[in-house]
């Protein structure tokens, strides 16, 4: 099914709408669709060279907005089903403890999930369920989004079709090895 869905994307990613379908696959994946934008940006990329930064642009504004949706899902959702079950079993309080904890570093989540393979409408759900600071979470989205989408972008910009199978197999295992990286500097930094 993956390999038929790809080959489709190929496909789209010639027609007039592929940015179309490109803005929703992006808007809709940061909050509840399984499939990340980037089978159809890079073979949209490859397809259309030129226009790689502009397409990096579109799934990063999708994707920033898909992710506010997320947020006003976790956020509508957790007040009106959440809390009443925490509540039920009496672990509001340690609810209330866990979204002082998250805000406190709400903004890394963010950023990490954004340019990781960890799922980034996981994130976007929990930062408005614990009523992450939406400024906060907003900018810290933009970031992440951009990143990810800008590196892969400049990446087939310049190498083209040589390089999009590092990009579809490692390149979030490389992401995840810089941020590894760079929280362990940070915690050597602040602790040691």
């Amino acid at each position: 099914m993956i390999k038929r869905l790809y080959q489709w994307t190929l496909q789209l990613a010639q027609s007039p709408n592929a940015l179309w379908a490109l803005a929703i696959v992006a808007f809709i994946e940061s909050s509840v669709f399984p499939i990340p934008p980037d089978i159809l940006m890079i073979p949209l990329i490859i397809a259309r060279p030129r226009e790689a930064f502009k397409i990096a642009g579109i799934a990063t504004v999708a994707s920033v907005a898909g992710g506010m949706l997320g947020y006003w899902i976790g956020y509508g959702a957790f007040e009106t089903i959440g809390r009443p079950v925490l509540e039920f079993y009496g672990k509001d309080a340690y609810f209330d403890e866990f979204a002082v904890k998250y805000n406190e570093y709400g903004a890394w989540a963010v950023l990490i999930a954004g340019v990781t393979p960890f799922p980034y409408k996981v994130i976007t759900i929990l930062s408005g369920t614990t009523q992450l600071s939406l400024p906060v979470f907003i900018a810290a989205s933009i970031a992440a989004r951009s990143l990810r989408f800008f590196i892969v972008a400049a990446l087939l910009w310049k190498f083209g079709t040589p390089i999009r199978d590092f990009i579809e197999r490692r390149l979030g295992l490389v992401f995840t090895l810089l941020v590894l990286i760079f929280v362990g500097g940070f915690y050597a930094v602040k602790y040691l």
